[in-house]
């Protein structure tokens, strides 16, 4: 099992106790993401923060050698799914081409970072295991 952390998050995995990406049996399982700034500020713009937690999620998995393409599964939860549904689909569009992997959307009341509108989750397959 290999536990990943990015220097530029170091302070927020050290201080919440967790790694960006565990590669464990062939797969990576990423942290959620959010489209928060490293300072903690949120852009007013659903658009630009939905960008923003794709962004992440790419840095991610480049950690271990990954992209988009190698992502099998995602799980995204939103502050108002309803109201950005649409606006955050169109977004993934740009980062998520097919063959899509399976997705979970799941709205909830609030995330770990106010003001931001979405976490995203993935599931990876590890192209070092190959």
């Amino acid at each position: 099992m290999d536990h990943l952390r990015s220097p530029a998050n170091a302070a927020v995995t050290e201080r919440w106790g967790f790694a960006d990406v565990v590669a464990s049996r062939g797969l990576l399982l990423c942290s959620g993401v959010t489209g928060a700034r490293p300072d903690g500020t949120v852009d007013g713009d659903p658009a630009a923060q939905f960008a923003a937690a794709f962004d992440h999620l790419a840095s991610a998995l480049a950690l271990a050698g990954a992209d988009m393409a190698d992502v099998v599964e995602l799980t995204t939860y939103h502050v108002g799914l309803r109201e950005h549904f649409e606006t955050f689909a169109a977004v993934k569009q740009r980062y998520v081409a097919a063959p899509y992997p399976a997705w979970s959307a799941i709205g909830v009341a609030e995330l770990a970072v106010p003001g931001t509108l979405v976490e995203i989750r993935a599931v990876a397959e590890d192209p070092r295991a190959s």
